[in-house]
């Protein structure tokens, strides 16, 4: 049964179940859009196959993430084109380090989300469930326009996790394509292998993804499975997408330097040493009111990552410290000096290193 308040009137001499247009008033809102990626089950129950937790959802209900809703045994995205926050953005405060330096991406993003982390920075837009009765609709052609119009380098859809606007980034990073716009994701990573490969087909350049902790971290927290980051980062890789890898590291959670070293370790297993590594720093939020990660656990995280091999490894969260920093990891001389997200000397024009002649992976 539907969750839709059900009455009945009398239209002429026939009685009209009320919820019938209820819904296709529902369904007439620009926000709501038949869902690409689902299957269907028995009884009027699908299954989304967008992210792995492949939510089997019931008439009238929507999944974990709240944007996908079973409207006639049929799952529907509630969130297309709907815009929760927008803002032209250093591409460096994703972190991206290696993907444009110095460039800027129309950041935008919608709401709700498929993970629930106690710690969440965005929480204000990552906890909210969407409303198609009053979204901010923009179309996928005038975001593109926007785009042009503050003379940005492309698009970037972060703040809570893009994996859930994932029509709409579809069309969105097709037509960016066509003006010469790059399209990224900042993400949980927890996608799954379809979303992912459509995404690529659609002119996704770089992902960044958000690794949480462990495999206890994602299991206790989230209720989910770490290896699917891992699978998800490896493969966005093969299909050719640039790559980077985000720890934030958040006190009492997984700040012992045993836990990192494993994270260390299955970033050179899956990512190889010249994939960023990003060790960021947490700040209390949402519900979880612990201090901001030590300093010196940062910078710990950073050493171990340099003497187990990560030729790339970066602090973030602290301006000025000199972990912002790209170096040589041949001659160690100092490529791009940042502040903050702001590129403050780069001296790369192609991708060696002017002094020693070293290969440097940086999208330029």
């Amino acid at each position: 049964m539907s969750n839709f308040i059900i009455f009945k009137t009398k239209i002429g001499s026939h009685f009209c179940n009320v919820s019938f247009y209820v819904k296709l008033m529902f369904m007439n809102y620009p926000t709501v859009k038949k869902a690409i990626l689902q299957e269907e089950i028995k009884e009027g129950q699908a299954c989304c196959v967008l992210c792995e937790r492949r939510c089997v959802i019931k008439e009238g209900k929507t999944g974990v993430c709240k944007t996908r809703k079973n409207i006639n045994g049929c799952l529907y995205t509630l969130v297309y084109g709907d815009i929760s926050a927008l803002e032209a953005r250093p591409i460096e405060i994703k972190p991206f380090f290696h993907f444009y330096p110095g460039s800027k991406a129309l950041t935008f993003s919608t709401w709700s989300c498929n993970f629930d982390c106690p710690w969440c920075q965005n929480w204000h837009l990552s906890k909210n469930a969407p409303n198609p009765g009053s979204a901010c609709f923009i179309e996928p052609e005038l975001m593109v326009e926007i785009a042009q119009q503050e003379k940005t380098d492309g698009l970037c859809i972060s703040f809570q996790e893009p994996t859930v606007l994932f029509e709409y980034a579809l069309d969105v990073f097709k037509l960016a394509k066509k003006k010469g716009l790059y399209n990224t994701f900042v993400s949980n990573g927890y996608m799954t292998l379809e979303a992912l490969k459509l995404l690529k087909e659609a002119g996704m350049d770089a992902i960044n993804i958000d690794i949480k902790g462990d495999k206890q971290v994602y299991k206790e927290y989230l209720g989910a499975r770490e290896e699917v980051i891992w699978r998800n980062a490896k493969a966005a890789k093969e299909m050719g997408m640039h790559v980077e890898m985000v720890h934030l590291i958040v006190s009492g959670l997984n700040d012992e330097l045993k836990k990192i070293k494993k994270i260390v370790e299955k970033h050179l297993k899956y990512l190889g040493p010249q994939t960023p590594l990003h060790f960021t720093r947490y700040f209390p939020a949402y519900n979880y009111h612990k201090p901001p990660t030590a300093i010196s656990i940062l910078e710990q995280a950073y050493t171990l990552a340099q003497k187990k091999g990560v030729l790339f490894p970066y602090i973030g969260n602290i301006p000025g410290h000199h972990g912002e920093n790209t170096y040589c990891p041949h001659c160690y001389s100092l490529l791009i000096k940042r502040h903050g997200w702001q590129v403050v000397e780069n001296y790369l024009t192609q991708n060696t290193c002017p002094f020693c002649g070293q290969y440097i992976p940086v999208v330029i």
